[in-house]
This record gives C-alpha cells, sequence and structure tokens, in this order.
C-alpha cells in the first residue's frame, strides 16, 4: 500500500517518460501552478504479492481467496530466478495496493508499465483496464481514473503469461535466451493534468562544415476532457548539465480536440553551436516541451544527442570521421539471482564491464531496458537494437495467415520500440531479424514488411538483418537488401573451419555486394555441442585469430563477439533450472572474468601496442594506434602513470595529456618521477570518458 506521505517524499523518475519542470512563461513562483504542471511519478516496486495459477483464471475474481498462496516480491520480478519457480510456463498473477488521494480527482492517472514477458493484463478494483499481449519487451501504459476510487486503497492485479506461442515474436520455442515470466521491468503510476503530452521525439541532425544543428521536436498531446481545449506549445532546449535554456520555440494556439491525441510539430529549434555526441564524447541535451492553457498545463522532457551515423561507400562515418567499430553483445536475464528482473546496478555493472572491453558497438537480440540505453547514451556505446524475431523455424512452412500474424505482430512490436527508443543517441541501427534463413522468401517478405515501416518511423537510423545464411550463394540473401550486410560467422564451432575459411567467407559476401559495408555481427566459441572441446583457451584463441583475420577485409566496417557473458537459455546444454545456460562469454553467469575477457579488451582496443621501456632519467612510452578494428582518432585520451616503490605499494602517480592520434600513428611520452625507487611502472591509456582502452607495466 502506497500512502500519501510516501506519494509526496518519493524521488521522481527523471527518464524519458516524464520529468519535473515549469514551462516556460508560467514562472516558479506560483507553487499551485507548478503543482499543475509536474507529472507525478510513483515507482511501485515494493508491496506486490505474486502467486503461480496453473488453472489460468482470467480474472482476479476468479482466484481463490486462501492469502497463504500469495508471496511478497519485489518488482522487477520473475518467477524463473534462482528459488522461484524456474521450469513453470504459463499463467500467474501479481497484485499490489495503491492509495488515490481525492486530490488526484483532478488529475489523469496511469501506470506505466516497462515490460511484462510476455502477455498482460490488468485489472484495477476488479475491472480490466487494459492488456498487453504477445510484446514482452515493450513499455505500455493503462488509464486508471476511470475505475479508481479516491480517498480509498485500491487494488491493482496483473494477470501474466508466458506460455508458448505461435502468433508472437519470438515464435514457440524458436529463441535462445530466457522465457522468464513476470514484471520483468520497473512499474511507475504517471499522474498528470487531464490534457497533457504523452510522447516527445526528437530529431536532431547537425551541419558538420558550420558547426550548428537543427532540433525538430514533435509533441503527441492527449486531451482525456469532454470538451475541445485551445492550448500554447513551447519547446526548451538546453544542454543536459545545464539549467540555462540554450534556445526555444513557442508555436501559436492549438485545438486539441475532446477525447483525442493531436501530433504538433514544433518549428525546428536552431542551435548556433552544437557540441557532438560521440562514443568518446557522449554530449547530452535536454529538450522540454511544455503545453499551457486555460483548464492545465503540463511538460515532458527527454535527453538527445546530436550525431551523424552514416555510410559512405563501404564504411561507417561517424560526424564525418570514418570508423570501424568493434564491440561485444550482452545476453541480458543471465545473472541466476535476478533473471531477466535485472537491478540497476547488475546492468550497470555489466556495461561497466563491457567499456573495460573497449566495447563501443553492440547489438542485442530483443528491445532493452530503458537502463541500458540510458547508460550506452551517458557512457558512450553505438547499438543495434531489434525486433526479437529469431530462428530459422520462425517462418518455416508456415500459412499466409501464420505469416500475416507474425507479420502484425512484428510491426507492433517494431512500432513500440522505435516509439519508446527513437530519442537515444546511442542506437544507430534497427535489426528487423536475426538467423530466419535469408533466402526464405517467407522470411524476406517479413523483413521487407518491417523495413517499409522502420523508414516510415525513423527515416534516418541504418536498418540490416543479421544472417546465418551466406556461406553458399550468398548473392540470393535477403541481408543484401538493407542498408549494410550483417554476417554471423562461426566457423570452427557451428561449422567446421578456422581463419582461411573466415577469408574466403568474407570475400565471397564481398563480391555478392560490393558496394556494402560488412558487419560480423557474431562471431565466439560456444561450448554448445558434444563435439566442441571446451576450454576458454579456445576462446581467446578464436578472439586472436578471427579477429586478425577481420581486419585485413577494408569493407569490414565492425565486428561484435558473441558473447560477453554465459546466458541462461531455454535451450542450454550445461546446467538445470535457473542455471540453465550455454557457455559462450568471456565472464560467466556471475559476471566472473575468464582469461578471455583480456584477449578481447586486447583485441577491441584502439591502440595496438605500448611500448613501455625505462629511459635516462625516466620512461617513455611509444603508443601504436590501430588502423581498423577498432580504428579512430585518438581525442583527448590521457596516460596515467602510477608508480609503485617501497613493498610494491604506490608512491607516486602523474597525468599525461595525449594529443590526437589518427588510425595507424605512433606517439612518443616521456615522464621522470620523483621517487628515485621505482620498483614497478603500471600505465593506462585512459579515454575521454575515463575507462581504459589499454594497460601495460614493466617491473625493474
Amino acid at each position: 500500500m502506497i500512502s500519501r506521505r510516501k506519494l509526496l517524499t518519493r524521488a521522481p523518475f527523471l527518464g524519458a517518460a516524464a520529468a519535473l519542470f515549469v514551462p516556460a512563461g508560467l514562472g516558479g513562483s506560483d507553487d499551485r501552478q507548478f503543482r499543475r504542471s509536474a507529472t507525478e511519478v510513483v515507482p511501485l516496486g515494493e508491496g506486490w504479492e505474486f502467486r503461480l495459477d496453473p488453472a489460468a483464471s482470467r480474472s482476479p475474481s476468479n482466484l481463490a481467496v486462501d492469502d497463504s498462496e500469495w508471496q511478497i516480491v519485489r518488482v522487477p520480478h520473475t518467477w524463473q530466478a534462482i528459488g522461484g519457480f524456474p521450469e513453470y510456463v504459463g499463467v500467474a498473477w501479481y497484485r499490489t495496493k495503491i492509495f488515490a488521494p481525492k486530490e488526484w480527482r483532478a488529475s489523469f492517472v496511469r501506470t506505466e508499465f516497462e515490460a511484462v514477458f510476455h502477455s498482460a493484463r490488468i485489472f484495477l478494483n476488479g475491472a480490466p483496464v487494459g492488456e498487453h499481449v504477445g510484446k514482452g519487451y515493450t513499455a505500455f501504459t493503462c488509464d486508471l481514473t476511470a475505475h479508481l476510487q479516491y480517498g480509498q486503497t485500491n487494488e491493482l492485479s496483473v494477470r501474466v503469461d508466458n506460455s508458448f506461442s505461435d502468433t508472437m515474436l519470438p515464435r514457440m520455442k524458436s529463441f535462445d535466451w530466457a522465457n522468464d515470466g513476470g514484471i520483468i521491468r520497473p512499474v511507475h503510476l504517471l499522474i498528470t493534468p487531464p490534457v497533457f503530452i504523452d510522447r516527445v521525439d526528437i530529431d536532431a541532425v547537425p551541419d558538420l562544415k558550420r558547426g550548428t544543428a537543427r532540433v525538430s521536436v514533435t509533441a503527441a498531446i492527449r486531451n482525456t476532457l469532454m470538451s475541445e481545449v485551445t492550448t500554447q506549445v513551447s519547446a526548451t532546449i538546453r544542454p543536459d548539465d545545464s539549467t540555462a535554456l540554450q534556445n526555444s520555440q513557442v508555436v501559436s494556439e492549438r485545438r486539441i480536440p475532446p477525447g483525442a491525441t493531436t501530433i504538433v510539430d514544433l518549428d525546428p529549434v536552431h542551435l548556433e553551436s552544437a557540441t557532438l555526441w560521440h562514443f568518446d564524447a557522449p554530449h547530452l541535451y535536454w529538450a522540454d516541451v511544455s503545453t499551457l492553457s486555460d483548464e492545465c498545463a503540463h511538460t515532458l522532457g527527454d535527453h538527445f544527442g546530436i550525431r551523424q551515423f552514416e555510410i559512405r561507400d563501404t564504411s561507417f562515418y561517424l560526424n564525418g570521421e570514418r570508423v570501424s567499430l568493434m564491440g561485444v553483445e550482452r545476453m541480458a536475464g543471465s545473472n541466476p539471482k535476478f533473471g531477466m528482473a535485472e537491478q540497476t546496478e547488475w546492468i550497470d555493472a555489466n556495461h561497466r564491464d563491457m567499456k573495460e572491453l573497449n566495447c563501443v558497438f553492440t547489438r542485442v537480440h530483443w528491445p532493452q531496458d530503458r537502463r541500458v540505453l540510458d547508460f550506452c547514451d551517458r557512457h558512450g556505446i553505438l547499438m543495434q537494437e531489434e525486433v526479437p524475431a529469431w530462428g530459422s523455424f520462425t517462418f518455416e512452412n508456415i500459412s499466409a495467415d501464420l505469416l500475416s500474424r507474425l507479420e502484425a505482430n512484428g510491426l507492433e512490436q517494431l512500432r513500440e520500440m522505435v516509439g519508446r527508443d527513437r530519442n537515444h543517441p546511442c542506437i544507430v541501427s534497427w535489426g528487423l531479424c536475426n538467423e530466419v534463413n535469408g533466402k526464405n522468401p517467407q522470411s524476406r517478405k517479413f523483413a521487407q514488411t518491417l523495413a517499409q515501416e522502420a523508414r516510415k518511423l525513423d527515416s534516418r537510423r541504418l536498418l540490416t538483418y543479421a544472417s546465418h545464411t551466406l556461406r553458399e550463394h550468398p548473392e540470393q540473401d535477403m541481408a543484401g537488401d538493407f542498408d549494410f550486410i550483417s554476417a554471423n560467422e562461426y566457423f570452427g564451432r557451428w561449422y567446421p573451419g578456422g581463419p582461411e575459411e573466415v577469408r574466403q567467407y568474407l570475400a565471397r559476401i564481398r563480391d555478392a555486394f560490393p558496394n556494402k559495408p560488412i558487419v560480423v555481427s557474431e562471431y565466439g566459441w560456444c561450448e554448445c555441442q558434444p563435439a566442441i572441446q571446451p576450454g576458454d583457451e579456445n576462446r581467446a584463441k578464436i578472439v586472436n585469430e578471427h579477429t586478425q583475420v577481420l581486419r585485413e577485409s577494408g569493407e569490414v566496417a565492425g565486428a561484435i563477439y558473441f558473447d560477453y557473458n554465459d546466458y541462461r537459455t531455454l535451450v542450454g546444454d550445461k546446467g538445470t533450472g535457473a542455471f540453465r545456460q550455454r557457455v559462450h562469454g568471456v565472464v560467466d553467469l556471475y559476471g566472473n572474468r575468464k582469461p578471455s575477457f583480456d584477449a578481447l579488451r586486447q583485441q577491441s582496443s584502439p591502440i595496438r601496442n605500448l611500448f613501455l621501456t625505462q629511459s635516462e632519467g625516466g620512461f617513455t612510452l611509444q603508443i601504436e594506434t590501430r588502423k581498423a578494428l577498432s580504428g579512430y582518432e585518438l581525442r583527448d585520451y590521457s596516460v596515467r602513470w602510477v608508480f609503485y616503490g617501497y613493498d610494491d605499494l604506490p608512491m607516486e602517480g602523474q597525468m599525461h595529456s595525449l594529443g590526437p592520434a589518427p588510425p595507424g600513428q605512433r606517439v612518443t611520452v616521456h615522464v621522470a618521477p620523483a621517487n628515485p625507487e621505482i620498483r614497478r611502472v603500471v600505465v593506462d591509456i585512459l579515454r575521454p570518458t575515463g575507462f581504459s582502452a589499454v594497460s601495460a607495466e614493466v617491473t625493474m
């Protein structure tokens, strides 16, 4: 149960869903108006009860009255984590108590679920208020206002079903990750005025020659009143780390019909001096859109970045610079303690590890937690986010009717993914599907249908399909239908071969698609076949040998190692219950590093070699940058020296700035420590974001 006192003292959630802000023109001295402009955001994490329901009841009124069958849980939650019911697939229920103050009568109240896997039906005081079916990784809201009992306690109930489905994506058991049922991401109450901004879309387009940018903002304004409303709309833009307004634009009055949502395109805001977003300099801006009428006022904001990611010939360009990118994919939901109901600390720890692995480019197999995208925005990781259409089985031997239903589900998931995530600067491409047999006409029809819709929703981002059917006759594969080729490469694991076969494979793809960049979207070592020998040394060998082959081809614009972690999966061949997994990663389920972690860190670094030598009066460091994979200019990097002396303890440290270092160049740095009794030196080359790109040490 949430009391009124807790509502007033809880810190608001400041993500894309809502923000507390005074609209331009209102002024902050009028406390009554300030309250009217704010979205009150109430996290619903504590106080939930949970129970399984093998009988698959359709309504909370059909559940047994016996309260002993319910257990107290914290949301996010999955029943398939350790200590739960890892083998249970079917229906379960959640419920919690909400106190609705009388003051909410003048407001509009919704609940936002960031993700429920995979189908949810929502009830308030026993009455159905919404559903979200067959879309387990995208957010949705339910309107509660009509059924709230003000000044009283209300019961919110959620029916969850993770049964395998033939008409949703991922289809049946076609996928290779955990089928974790539950309310797997955060839940909030959103209390707004009856006329409010439901969504803000931001497109920031830089002019690289002039150093300016055009920021276009679109607002979806919803009027829940029974009468038409005339409102003013304004936008304010500022750096994310500043409260100073950089520019603003006010739009003339707009009429919002009763019970309708109106899309308002604001005039573009022109920034005369734009700071660009880059994975080594992830500068963010903040946009607030406000609506002001006689009835009420409201503001909704979101952060965004200004950057240009494009293809020229067979290369990627970020903000006009040719870049070749490396990274690693993370499979979420793999810690047995959390499953898919991950905590913020765990998400951050994994992604900090990925930054230590020099990951600047990643892909994911399904729409991600908002907290993942926020980390990538703020710390600099480019991402490809995907619709969860996975596996050859998905479109094999299916009827036209079933294909149509899968297309409809895929389109819904695409729209919800793009609608929620399009403002994130980290996202540079949308993935349409993965390994669905690129030579299957039905797979191709599905991907083309989604591609057409994706270009309508977001015309500036790239599209691709990750194919595993390019080994023979690649020219027949639908991978060539999109902006760049994504090729999954598993020579020596899933199919025979080694470095020479990889070389021939890339040559065939290059000959089939000579004008497109190639991204090796997966490569790695999986201990998931009886014929494959265990041993992390094999993983390190793949990292070293195959990555070197990928560097030989100028058309390979990116490579993503699969994967960061051993991962929980319903088709796992190792472990049982919550530990059913595939051993594939450079860390285990709990994030403990294997020796291959260091191999991947070295191969992914933009620095090929560090030569540290003792010279007269100090030390000399020669830094050699890579030409490719990873290849990009080092800007604002620094050298950190730590000198160890007495009893091998740190006695002295220095920092030196490193000037711009283009790909394939050498830079020399000298240092003279004050302490003559140096026994060991440790050197790190630090990115501007503070993460180490490479380390070296020498012992005297």
